[in-house]
């Protein structure tokens, strides 16, 4: 093997089983180090620029790195000596970049893998990564990291399950009081009494402390898209509030 290619991988980016674009990955870094042309330009994640078939490497780049565990996580750095990483963004590969937050993936080149094969909404994962960001440890000396959990988002401690045959995301809290998890299950209550739609909280008790559980509100049919990035497919005016540019 070349050099060049220990330090950079080629990956296609993946909707489901549509070729978005190539790919080339730092592995040092994990970032995007290069980026083809858009092969389905309809299929660029919402928010990233596309002029002339050519997708703004720059956003892209955001964009992934937004997919990682952001290294405000709480008890990160214990988590990442502990898979002898240096960043998050180096966990992104180790499960092509499946979420369960949407449908995004990244195929190595050349493979024959299929989103139908592999994806978490429909196939089952480790609880390795979750076990070790929570300060557990792993069970196994052979860690798995095919797991939904290192394209979890936000800086609290949390993991993913699968709970009679559900995926629920499972949260703690911060601090002394770890109140969080009280705080998103009594929202929870509140919406229920005031009838408006919203995702149902419960709360989980763990070696004495409080976690809050809630099912996965993304479907293989579905996605989450932040506000932000809405936000980013149309230029604001300077004249207009964030807000309003937003609606």
């Amino acid at each position: 093997m070349k050099m060049a290619d220990k330090l950079h991988q080629q990956y296609v980016l993946m909707h489901k089983n549509i070729p978005v674009a190539d790919l080339e990955l730092d592995t040092a870094s994990g970032s995007i180090s290069a980026v083809g042309s858009a092969h389905e330009e309809a299929h660029v994640p919402i928010g990233i620029s596309v002029k002339k078939g050519k997708i703004d490497r720059a956003a892209l780049n955001e964009w992934w790195k937004g997919r990682a565990i952001p290294a405000s996580r709480d008890g990160i750095r214990h988590a990442l000596t502990e898979l002898n990483v240096s960043t998050t963004q180096q966990l992104l590969d180790k499960c092509l970049g499946l979420s369960l937050s949407d449908q995004y993936w990244i195929r190595p080149k050349k493979a024959g893998i299929e989103w139908r094969d592999i994806n978490f909404f429909d196939h089952t994962f480790s609880d390795d990564i979750g076990n070790i960001l929570f300060g557990k440890g792993s069970s196994s000396d052979n860690v798995s990291l095919m797991s939904p959990d290192n394209t979890s988002d936000g800086w609290l401690k949390k993991k993913w399950a699968i709970l009679d045959g559900k995926r629920c995301l499972i949260k703690g809290g911060s601090g002394a009081i770890q109140q969080e998890p009280y705080n998103e299950v009594l929202a929870s209550r509140i919406m229920d009494r005031l009838r408006i739609p919203h995702v149902s909280y419960t709360l989980m008790l763990q070696d004495d402390y409080p976690y809050s559980v809630c099912q996965d509100f993304i479907t293989p049919q579905t996605e989450l898209i932040s506000a932000w990035y809405i936000m980013l497919t149309q230029k604001k005016p300077n004249h207009i509030s964030v807000y309003q540019h937003y609606m």
